[in-house]
């Protein structure tokens, strides 16, 4: 089965011979290298690059070990570009390469090679971007898939496809599982084998089962407000363990850093500041999510919201929590502060929408909580609430867009004014 990633295409396509490093990052097993080896690829072939003209280079792959080497890398690379013709480099984990910066910039003096670089850690790759290429590096950001990329994949019906989708996430290779047990045991043996023991080994984590622990608090808690405090109140109440807030901040770091989880910082909408007291986590797959529950905890209310901010920063929003604080009068008829949230505050340079995720909304009374937030915000952006249930998408008398999740996943965008 082959799944199409045109939007990465398109965005690969559109950076081609412009001078800069073109570097996609991503969760591992997300299809990075397939995009570059087989999609790009094929389109080059397809559009005139002669097939020798094209140098692979997948540094995982232990044959490679000695182009790990940054001085036999460029050797080899001198070696291969000899012609003088124009050349499409792809090199697989670049940051497995020791002074792998200063071979991508040794390589910009070179005019005919086109180079084009995955890597798997944003701490080697993303920070680095911006404070050694210095505006000689082109990132261009991968995910697992999106339901709307594995629905057009698997086709069938949207309700089981939604179910297997949310269970079993967006990894390529668990799509192509046909089995229910083996797509769990290939998620399962992934997150133990591969993104923890990365993790064990990369940072020299010495205690295991904390960090094993602190991943399954956090993929217990998606959609909840929570920081370090609250995450070690936690551990002492579940596991009556005591650990530190440095060590909990590290954790959570080095599973930012291998692209497991994203975090979502709180945003004072009317005070225009962030707050970084309290922020959200979300899993950059749900498979590998629910994985790390066993399974056990598929509740979703929260999954759905989880998939939806996985969709916005997909289409290249970036994302907070947003927070509307009030006065009211308690029951007593004293003024008191309340926070009322705004789900997801999508930003895309002078757009923003408000959104709120919503599994259903039965009644009148369901209606007035889910939007309360809204009806305190006095600005014209967009205010959006999409609900789990397939409705005819439209704007209520208060100009609020209700729109149904398949539409807002497969649809029209509801971007547009």
């Amino acid at each position: 089965m082959l799944i199409r990633r045109d939007n990465y295409l398109r965005q690969l396509i559109s950076g081609r011979g412009n001078g800069l490093i073109k570097i996609v990052t991503g969760i591992r097993r997300c299809g990075k290298s397939f995009l570059l080896s087989r999609i790009f690829r094929d389109w080059l072939m397809d559009n005139g690059t002669p097939e020798d003209h094209i140098v692979h280079i997948p540094l995982d792959d232990r044959k490679h070990n000695e182009l790990r080497d940054p001085d036999k890398f460029l050797e080899y690379i001198d070696s291969v570009i000899g012609d003088g013709g124009s050349y499409i480099l792809m090199v697989d984990e670049i940051q497995m390469m020791k002074d792998f910066v200063e071979v991508l910039n040794s390589l910009l003096y070179r005019p005919n090679i086109d180079v084009y670089v995955t890597g798997s850690n944003s701490k080697f790759l993303s920070s680095d971007i911006v404070t050694e290429f210095r505006g000689r590096g082109d990132e261009i950001h991968m995910y697992p898939l999106s339901f709307g990329e594995y629905y057009e994949a698997i086709g069938g019906d949207r309700s089981v496809a939604w179910k297997t989708y949310y269970t079993f996430g967006g990894l390529p290779q668990v799509v192509q599982l046909e089995d229910h047990q083996k797509k769990m045991r290939y998620l399962e043996n992934l997150m133990s084998t591969v993104f923890i023991k990365d993790i064990l080994e990369r940072h020299k984590v010495r205690n295991g089962a904390e960090l094993d622990e602190l991943t399954k608090i956090i993929a217990s808690s998606i959609g909840s407000s929570t920081n370090p405090t609250k995450l070690i109140k936690t551990f002492k109440s579940l596991k009556n363990i005591i650990i530190t807030n440095k060590t909990v901040s590290k954790y959570i770091d080095y599973m930012e850093d291998a692209f497991l989880i994203e975090r979502a910082i709180r945003y004072n909408i009317k005070g225009k500041k962030y707050i970084n007291t309290l922020s959200k986590y979300y899993f950059s797959d749900l498979g590998l999510r629910n994985a790390t529950l066993e399974f056990r905890q598929l509740e979703e209310t929260h999954i759905m919201e989880n998939i939806i901010y996985n969709e916005l920063l997909i289409r290249g929003f970036s994302v907070d929590v947003g927070m509307v604080e009030i006065r009211e009068r308690n029951k007593s008829g004293v003024l008191v502060r309340k926070q009322l949230e705004v789900d997801f505050v999508a930003n895309s340079g002078n757009e923003r929408y408000y959104i709120q995720s919503a599994l259903s909304m039965p009644d009148e009374e369901k209606k007035a909580q889910e939007t309360a937030s809204f009806r305190n915000i006095d600005d014209s952006f967009k205010k959006i609430i999409i609900v789990r249930n397939d409705i005819m998408p439209y704007t209520d008398e208060q100009g609020y867009l209700i729109i149904g999740l398949f539409d807002f996943l497969l649809g029209q965008s509801p971007f547009k004014n």
